[in-house]
């Protein structure tokens, strides 16, 4: 249980962020696998700046780091390239 006012507020808006961060990363994650999972080269190429735009975003609020946006957005475009 919260002592002080601010404590309880800062329950409340930390669990407000996890909530928001979890649903645009669990999206992200949905997307990559979609992309992975397709076998056209073309339906993977119109999907790719969407799903690296959702990276961006990620990396950008600090959700995913960086380094590992890079590393997501680079196995997508070697994944993309492989195809036939």
């Amino acid at each position: 249980m919260a002592q002080h006012a601010s404590a309880d507020k800062r329950f409340r808006q930390s669990e407000t962020r996890r909530l928001h961060n979890k649903y645009y990363a669990k999206t992200t994650r949905n997307a990559i696998k979609a992309i992975r999972n397709t076998t056209d080269k073309s339906a993977a190429e119109a999907l790719a700046p969407k799903v690296y735009s959702m990276i961006d975003k990620l990396a950008k609020t600090n959700i995913i780091h960086k380094n590992k946006a890079a590393n997501l957005k680079s196995g997508i475009a070697v994944y993309i390239n492989k195809l036939a």
